[in-house]
């Protein structure tokens, strides 16, 4: 992967197939598996660096995830897919449709952390995105990682939409 030059943080890959695209990044964070794992599956934590306003979670495969989440505020729904702490979430990303997503959503995230001495390698892949969704979604969620980095550093969390347009350039243009 290539990094940002901006922020030395690894730049994440968009690969389309057909009409839909699966967005892949990898960072490492100097922190625990278990740390970072609280970080994406703690409400209260969500609601830093995701900007979640409302998040529940019942934590185990076949469990089910809600959320009003991101700048936009997506309310997302789904099943958890895989629950395996602190290594791995994966869920469904059921989004009704919007103006920017006129035909909604039907996603999986996944989350995977892998020890590293002190530090985690955390993958995060979206897959199943419209690729018309995953031009803007890109350059957003490497700024939602940023702010989820800055969050476990206990370091003020970037601003989104002026870390969206630093990164931007990085990305495939966002058609909507």
């Amino acid at each position: 992967m290539t990094r940002d030059a901006h922020a030395g943080s690894p730049q994440g890959q968009v690969l389309t197939e057909g009409q839909y695209s699966t967005i892949v990044f990898q960072r490492v964070l100097q922190h625990a598996p278990e740390l970072v794992w609280d970080a994406i599956t703690n409400p209260e934590e969500l609601k830093g660096w995701l900007m979640c306003s409302s998040a529940r979670i019942d934590g185990r495969t076949g469990g089910s995830i809600e959320m009003i989440s991101g700048p936009a505020q997506y309310h997302s729904k789904g099943r958890i897919l895989a629950w395996d702490p602190p290594h791995l979430l994966e869920y469904e990303w059921k989004v009704a449709a919007v103006s920017e997503m006129p035909m909604g959503q039907d996603a999986v995230f996944r989350y995977e952390l892998t020890r590293q001495g002190d530090s985690t390698l955390l993958t995060v892949t979206y897959s199943r995105i419209t690729k018309e969704v995953a031009t803007g979604f890109a350059p957003g969620t490497h700024a939602l990682l940023d702010r989820l980095a800055a969050q476990l550093d206990r370091q003020p969390l970037p601003d989104w939409m002026k870390r969206y347009d630093e990164v931007r350039p990085l990305y495939p243009a966002w058609k909507k």
